[in-house]
C-alpha cells in the first residue's frame, strides 16, 4: 500500500465497508472503483488528494475486498449501489463532497449527481460515459466491444472462467488491455486477483451487470429521465479503451451544465493507474480552479518516470 494509506472500516447503508483512506479534514474526496478492480486502483490518487486538503476515501465496493459481500443479484441492484454512496457521504460527516469515479464508479456516480441523492461540490469521472450519451452513440462497434455484459448474464460461467487458477486471470485481462502494462506490478495485479478469488467474490463483482441488465435497474433509471447534472464536472477520458468508444462521449455536454473533458490518446481504459501523473496533474489543476492542462506530457514516456 501507498505510504500513507491506511485502512479502515465504515459502516454505511447497512453493511461494513473497508476503506483506503488518506489525509484529514473536512472536505471529502470519494473515489469508486470499477471492475474488476479494488480500492487499490486509486494508491496513486488518494495521497494526491490529501496533500490538497481532503479526507480521500477509496471504499472497496459491496461484495470487494473485506467490505460486506450480501448474496443474491437484488443486492446489487444501481438504486442500492447509490445508496451505499449516500451512506459513506453520511458517514464521513463532511461539509464538502466531491465525488471521483472509474469504470463501474462511475455508473454509480453518473446517476448519483443525476438523482442528487446528497450535494456534491465538483465530480469526476474517468472512463465512463454518462448514460444517456452512451445511448446516443449506440453503433454496431461498441455492440462489439460490449459482448462481455451479456456474457455475464449467464450463472456461474463467468465465474468459472474467470476464477481458474486463483482467478489469476482478472489481474492479466488489467494489464494485457493496458498501453503501458510496466505501469502493472505483479503485487498490483495479485492484489485484483486475490480480491477476485475469494469466495463468492466473483458472483457478487458480476451481479452488478445482472442487476443492470436482467435485473432492469437499466430500464428503471432511463424511465425516469435525465434531468442535467448540475455538479461541475470533469471527465478524463483514455482514448485506446478496449470496452468504450471515445464516440460514446460526444453527447455528454448536453446533460452536465458545468463539464470539462479532457482525452488523453494512447492511453487505455484504466487511465489513472496507467499514467498517474498526467490525470493527477488534471486532477490538482481542477480541484485548485487551475486551467486543466490537455495534456502533461506524451503518455508512452510518462511511463518512464519513475
Amino acid at each position: 500500500m501507498e505510504q500513507g494509506i491506511t485502512t479502515q472500516f465504515v459502516e454505511a447503508n447497512s453493511i461494513r465497508f473497508e476503506v483506503h483512506t488518506c489525509g484529514e479534514g473536512d472536505r471529502l474526496a470519494l473515489c469508486l472503483h470499477g471492475f474488476p478492480e479494488h480500492a487499490h486502483s486509486w494508491r496513486h490518487q488518494l495521497p494526491l488528494f490529501a496533500s490538497l486538503g481532503y479526507r480521500a476515501w477509496a471504499p472497496n465496493l459491496r461484495g470487494y475486498g473485506a467490505t460486506t459481500r450480501p448474496a443474491g443479484v437484488s443486492q446489487y441492484a444501481i438504486e442500492v449501489l447509490m445508496e451505499d454512496v449516500a451512506g459513506l457521504v453520511d458517514a464521513a460527516g463532511c461539509r464538502e463532497v466531491v465525488l471521483v469515479a472509474h469504470d463501474w464508479g462511475a455508473v454509480i456516480a453518473w446517476l448519483f449527481a443525476t438523482r442528487k441523492l446528497r450535494p456534491l461540490q465538483r465530480m469526476i469521472i474517468c472512463n465512463v460515459p454518462h448514460p444517456a450519451a452512451a445511448m446516443r452513440a449506440r453503433s454496431w462497434e461498441q455492440l462489439k466491444r460490449s459482448w462481455y455484459m451479456l456474457f455475464f448474464q449467464i450463472p456461474g460461467l463467468p465465474e468459472a472462467l474467470l476464477g481458474r487458477n486463483g482467478a489469476v486471470r482478472v489481474g492479466e485481462m488489467i494489464r494485457r488491455s493496458s498501453c503501458a502494462p510496466e505501469r502493472f506490478s505483479d503485487e498490483d495485479m495479485a492484489v485484483f486477483a486475490r480480491n477476485a478469488a475469494q469466495p463468492g467474490a466473483l458472483t457478487a463483482m458480476i451481479n452488478y451487470y445482472r442487476a443492470l441488465l436482467g435485473g432492469g435497474g437499466f430500464r428503471r433509471q432511463n424511465a425516469l429521465g435525465y434531468p442535467v447534472i448540475e455538479t461541475p464536472t470533469l471527465l478524463i477520458w483514455g482514448e485506446d479503451d478496449v470496452a468504450l468508444t471515445k464516440a460514446t462521449t460526444f453527447a455528454t455536454g448536453d446533460y452536465v451544465e458545468d463539464l470539462m473533458i479532457r482525452y488523453l490518446p494512447r492511453v487505455s481504459h484504466w487511465v489513472q493507474q496507467e499514467q498517474p501523473e498526467i490525470v493527477n496533474a488534471m486532477l490538482r489543476a481542477y480541484l485548485r480552479g487551475e486551467p486543466v492542462p490537455e495534456l502533461v506530457w506524451e503518455p508512452r514516456l510518462a511511463g518512464r518516470q519513475e
